[in-house]
């Protein structure tokens, strides 16, 4: 059930507020509080500035793909804000099971850790990286909807 009503929550958060996370992209309280809070709980795994892991693209000796970049050269901008918020509230394995993908992923979840708020500022200074074109094919493909 905490699965169900954390991607309710994530829906509804986009829903809210999903045109306004392309814009806060420029908000300076939102990308400061976001930088804070990316070091703390991101920063580890997906790098102090936002490079990954080396050889994300290619599984480790577990199976499981290092920490992709959160940058230009990463996928992230690849995806709506809705999956982005179900991906970092839920995990991946749990927030991929919910689109029916089967992938072992070894991003935890943070939605006993993070609030709402937070994640919006986490992605909000994600964002801020990115270039114009980067941040408006990530909007059109939460306004689509589309992971």
């Amino acid at each position: 059930m905490r699965s169900g009503v954390l991607i309710l929550g994530a829906a509804a958060l986009v829903g809210t507020i999903g045109a306004a996370l392309y814009m806060f992209a420029r908000d300076d309280v939102g990308v400061r509080r976001g930088r804070v809070l990316y070091g703390a709980n991101c920063a580890s795994c997906h790098g102090e500035n936002l490079e990954g892991q080396p050889d994300w693209r290619s599984p480790g000796s577990d199976g499981r793909y290092p920490a992709p970049p959160h940058d230009v050269t990463g996928h992230t901008w690849h995806h709506s804000d809705a999956d982005l918020v179900a991906y970092i509230t839920l995990g991946g394995e749990a927030a991929l099971a919910q689109m029916g993908v089967a992938f072992d992923s070894g991003m935890p979840d943070f939605g006993d850790v993070l609030s709402q708020s937070d994640i919006v500022d986490i992605l909000t200074y994600i964002k801020s990286s990115w270039s114009e074109r980067e941040r408006t094919v990530q909007a059109k493909r939460t306004m689509a909807g589309s992971n």
